[in-house]
């Protein structure tokens, strides 16, 4: 048996349609459909969505627990959101806001312009170091972040560079006189 997949989707403050295989979930922040595979079946209650097997292999164990994973993302995303954090590490480092589009100062000879995708939105504090990325679909801001962070990668000898949340850099040590 799926551990994922036979848990139960809390349905907070989001209203789920089903018309055989798909599903429409609409919420405060998005709304999203859902295609479901054939070796699915649906349980829809008033505060929460159940999905179980027709047919047991594991091919489809694994189906059922994707399938559940990506609808608990939808529902959150409707619901709440996502948002990560991204810190630029290193002297001169910074982000400023222009339209739908994020300028970097990053060490290079050039400043590097980031589009904002649609969907998401960004927020960027004073100092230009601290950048928060939100939307309401969790694959959309990952890759944003992911965009953003390929810039400058983080560096083990001097700790610079973009980091998101809970990044840890092993620190490296330099080379040393004998």
């Amino acid at each position: 048996m799926s551990k994922i997949g036979r848990m139960p989707i809390a349905l907070d403050g989001v209203t789920v349609t089903a018309s055989g295989l798909s599903l429409i979930i609409k919420g405060s922040n998005a709304e999203f459909t859902h295609e479901l595979p054939s070796v699915l079946e649906l349980s829809l209650g008033d505060k929460e969505m159940t999905l179980s097997l027709a047919k047991d292999n594991p091919k489809n164990r694994a189906l059922w627990g994707l399938h559940r994973a990506l609808l608990a993302n939808k529902v959150i995303g409707a619901s709440k959101g996502f948002e990560t954090n991204i810190k630029l590490v290193g002297l001169g480092y910074k982000g400023q806001l222009s339209g739908d589009t994020i300028v970097f100062a990053l060490g290079y000879s050039h400043k590097i312009e980031y589009k904002i995708p649609k969907g998401i939105s960004v927020e960027i504090d004073k100092t230009g170091q601290n950048i928060q990325v939100k939307g309401a679909d969790k694959f959309e801001v990952g890759n944003a972040c992911d965009a953003i962070r390929a810039f400058k990668r983080p560096e083990p000898y001097k700790g610079t560079g973009i980091f998101r949340d809970g990044d840890t850099i092993v620190r490296k040590a330099g080379k040393t006189k004998a």
